[in-house]
């Protein structure tokens, strides 16, 4: 579960970019250069990082079981 953190409100400068808080860099490990993707729900927007490959390195380890697989290997054409 997570949990919600509001920062002080900060300003968007006249480029259209924002700093995000120290703190926050710091909490969550951003780098310089690294890439983030805006999503609009419509009410808010959320900054999201965009992980690489090798972050998302084991995600799915025991998610399919092996009934899955074997249903996915019979669903391919030989």
């Amino acid at each position: 579960m997570s949990t919600s953190t509001m920062t002080p409100p900060i300003t968007l400068s006249p480029k259209y970019q924002v700093v995000i808080p120290e703190k926050l860099r710091t909490a969550h490990d951003f780098k310089p250069g690294q890439k983030f993707v805006f999503v609009d729900d419509g009410s808010s927007i959320r900054l999201v990082p965009v992980r690489g490959m090798k972050a998302l390195r084991g995600f799915i380890k025991g998610r399919l079981s092996d009934a899955d697989v074997g249903r996915e290997k019979k669903d391919r054409p030989l």
